[in-house]
């Protein structure tokens, strides 16, 4: 098959990185695969495989998302079979490519996608309507469309994320990694892995840490960059708690984070799915997070993880300590968990098998 993936830009952010997984693992599966961007660039540009052909519709950044220069003609001339919408902006489009299609008296099949906490814009909502089929990353995800945008249950799969950082087997603590922040063996590594934007609410997991007892050892790993990264560094100063929040960046691979840590923390505000919350499974995190779309799908409730109410600081607190401590069993449940619902394997096939029946009808 001949097989389009259109994303706007390909910054640091789980959809990206879904992005480039997909286009990566449909070409390496001997399918002809376009990673369409608007927006030339990003974090995620040398993760793209060469076999993977690239495709930029604007010639130089001009930093606006929804611009998409020459989209239509564009995608006319690769005559596709499969056209894959994936992130906000892409799907907005979605009706565009679905009469481009149309017009051109072709077989391609436009394919949208839900992968979103966020309230969807008009143009979202419209396309979600037209095109051919949808793929939600998340059973909730999948509700939201049947009840609150009225799609049909019968043109709706759903295909959570695929792994994009599984574990090795065999994996040690990290130790080095530990020390080199001055972690010491009775410390709590809180980790959270994600964009700094402010629907992710990194400024409330900080104040949420600053409120844990005296005697619990704790520090708090981000990562990830955004427009509220340096936001943030001010809030971890003004609490005094500057010495014990460390902030690591964008990281290409934060797999050696995963493997320091003893605690996912996650206070979004809006997910879909969390491909953060995944990943620590994988590592045998456990997991406590505050209750957005989809997250519990991401843990065993009350087993490997826990969904505290948004805006419930204290329990939050509270499922951190309960959560933080060693648990050999409990880790070997949260990696099995992972592996097996979040499999890079069975999810890309879920896609092709889905792009097959609808490229047939």
């Amino acid at each position: 098959m001949k097989i389009i993936i259109a994303q706007d830009f390909l910054r640091s952010g789980g959809t990206e990185r879904q992005s480039v997984l997909l286009a990566n693992a449909f070409s390496f599966a001997g399918h002809r695969v376009t990673l369409l961007t608007f927006r030339p660039g990003g974090p995620l540009s040398s993760t793209v495989s060469d076999a993977v052909n690239r495709v930029v519709l604007q010639r130089f950044d001009t930093h606006l998302d929804w611009f998409a220069p020459r989209l239509a003609p564009t995608v006319t001339t690769l005559q596709p079979d499969v056209i894959l919408c994936m992130g906000r902006m892409a799907n907005c489009y979605g009706t565009t490519l679905e009469a481009a299609a149309r017009s051109d008296s072709s077989n391609t099949v436009v394919v949208g996608t839900m992968r979103t906490g966020r309230k969807l814009p008009w143009l979202f909502r419209q396309s979600l309507r037209n095109v051919s089929h949808v793929v939600a990353n998340s059973r909730a995800a999948q509700t939201v469309l049947v009840r609150e945008y009225d799609i049909p249950p019968g043109k709706i799969s759903v295909i959570h994320n695929s792994l994009v950082f599984p574990a090795n087997d065999g994996e040690t603590r990290n130790e080095r990694l530990r020390a080199e922040h001055k972690a010491s063996g009775d410390t709590r590594v809180l980790l959270d892995v994600a964009m700094f934007r402010p629907e992710k609410n990194q400024r409330e997991l900080i104040t949420i840490a600053a409120g844990l007892p005296a005697n619990f050892p704790w520090q708090l790993w981000l990562a990830g960059d955004g427009p509220e990264l340096n936001s943030c560094r001010k809030l971890a100063q003004s609490l005094s708690i500057a010495d014990r929040v460390k902030f690591f960046g964008f990281m290409s691979d934060p797999a050696p984070l995963y493997a320091a840590a003893d605690l996912a923390v996650h206070a979004s505000l809006s997910e879909s799915l969390s491909n953060f919350l995944i990943e620590a499974q994988a590592h045998g995190l456990p997991a406590v997070a505050y209750a957005a779309q989809g997250v519990e799908e991401c843990f065993l409730p009350d087993d490997t993880g826990m969904a505290i109410p948004c805006g419930d600081q204290d329990a939050f607190r509270t499922a951190v300590q309960r959560f933080a401590g060693a648990d050999p069993a409990r880790t070997a449940r949260a990696r099995e968990y992972a592996r097996s619902t979040f499999d890079q394997d069975r999810q890309i096939q879920a896609y092709l098998e889905i792009f097959e029946q609808l490229t047939q009808v």
